[in-house]
């Protein structure tokens, strides 16, 4: 007996089902959008038409396609398809399907099994269906919202075909919600309902590549709607409510827009920096963590060009905490604007690593006897702190003494720029080279 039902889905014009269930499309012909990967020609597109599936991860944001899919490569292949949920399963029900799929393997049918939501399962899950994906007893799609990179075994992703579905553009999602429209077996044709081009457009705007949130805000305006009558702007903006933003803050979205608001300061393009602040405040992102990378900003990219920004930080990581939400907000942004048009210099973070690289590929020399403190005899008459040249009983107090050990001597790791602050710096090291060029040690 097989652990899923075989009984068949609901049929398409089941007016209780939701419209973007009722709209998926049958066939490869009906899908839209994906015309990398399914467009004439294509390698995947050839494998389902060809029914020679192999294991498969389908990677993209939500309400793509993954799922439907999965259902057309069911519909064309002449294999068992068995769908299963990472939400709703674990180790138990994992080796019931494998069960099933190694009676279908002895029967001499393939098995496809499809894993919704594949980066739910722990590595100890995904290590149990390893075995029978190397054998052949199952084809693996897997679909996922995560990078796979990340959230898929190694050893599971070596043996699968990853396949990276875009969002779709507002073009495509117009064509669907005005199919939807017209459709009167599965869609709101017989409503006779319609919709002006630019409001679709906004509905598609709005929705973010996702057919699922587009499908469901006309449904919902339709519904607010007297059949026959055209759909107002107005009942899909209370539909709407507001935009729901993609954004997960432990995976890869949350990466891609702390990315791009770093990126945005270190450019010094102010409106970009707020822009993507902005996204990340919206979606809920935790502001000690905003703060901490701010703060990381002032040092890495502006520096020694405004040592200010370091302090401005620090006072915005207090104002954050200090305040909460939503007051904290404006001492982000205030701190975010402050980086975006200060003066930019990684001189400091450069020097720093330039000097790591001497400490990690250089001998770890002793430090010179006269930088050493001599608090007792015996280490005096060792020769510690012979030779020291006191810079407070020096004229500017500057010396000529040498401070690094000798093999390398003379090494410059700070090179401060021409920007902000480090222009006089730069002017002031100048003098110091000088003026110790000038000083002769120990007179």
């Amino acid at each position: 007996m097989s652990l899923f039902d075989s009984s068949p889905l609901p049929a398409a014009d089941d007016r209780t089902r939701p419209l973007a269930e009722r709209m998926r499309p049958k066939t490869l012909d009906d899908y839209v959008g994906q015309e990398h990967v399914l467009g004439p020609g294509k390698p995947l597109r050839r494998q389902i038409e060809q029914d020679r599936m192999t294991s498969v991860i389908l990677w993209g944001p939500p309400g793509v396609g993954k799922t439907t899919l999965a259902h057309i490569i069911a519909k064309l292949s002449r294999s068992e398809f068995l769908p299963f949920s990472a939400v709703l399963s674990g180790i138990k029900e994992i080796k019931a399907v494998m069960a099933d799929a190694e009676r279908f393997r002895r029967l001499g049918r393939r098995t496809i099994l499809f894993i919704d939501e594949i980066h739910r399962f722990n590595k100890a899950q995904q290590d149990a269906f390893l075995p029978y994906v190397e054998r052949g007893d199952i084809i693996l799609i897997g679909a996922t919202t995560e990078n796979p990179s990340f959230e898929v075994n190694a050893a599971l992703l070596s043996r699968s075909k990853v396949f990276a579905l875009r969002a779709l553009t507002v073009p495509e999602v117009v064509r669907l919600l005005t199919a939807a429209l017209e459709d009167r077996t599965r869609g709101l044709g017989n409503l006779e309902l319609t919709a002006s081009l630019e409001l679709l457009e906004q509905i598609a705007i709005l929705a973010n590549g996702d057919a699922r949130s587009a499908y469901n805000t006309l449904e919902a305006a339709a519904a607010a709607t007297t059949p026959g009558q055209p759909i107002e702007q107005a009942t899909v903006e209370a539909a709407l409510q507001r935009k729901t933003l993609l954004y997960d803050k432990g995976g890869e979205e949350h990466f891609n827009l702390i990315s791009a608001l770093h990126k945005s300061v270190r450019s010094s393009d102010a409106q970009a920096a707020l822009y993507w602040l902005a996204r990340m405040l919206e979606a809920g992102e935790d502001r000690m963590y905003l703060a901490r990378r701010v703060v990381r900003m002032a040092i890495e990219d502006i520096g020694m060009a405004d040592p200010r920004a370091l302090e401005q930080t620090m006072a915005m990581q207090q104002a954050v905490h200090f305040l909460g939400i939503p007051e904290g907000d404006l001492a982000l942004a205030q701190a975010v604007l402050y980086l975006a048009v200060a003066p930019k210099s990684d001189a400091a973070y450069r020097a720093l690593s330039a000097a790591v690289a001497d400490v990690q590929n250089t001998t770890a020399e002793p430090v010179p006897l006269h930088l050493r403190n001599a608090p007792t005899r015996a280490m005096k008459e060792w020769g510690y702190g012979a030779g020291y040249d006191h810079a407070h009983l020096r004229e500017g107090a500057l010396t000529g003494m040498e401070c690094l050990p000798p093999s390398l001597a003379g090494r410059v790791y700070y090179e401060p720029t021409d920007r902000g602050m480090e222009r006089r710096i730069a002017e002031r090291l100048a003098e110091i080279r000088a003026a110790r060029v000038s000083v002769v040690p120990g007179n």
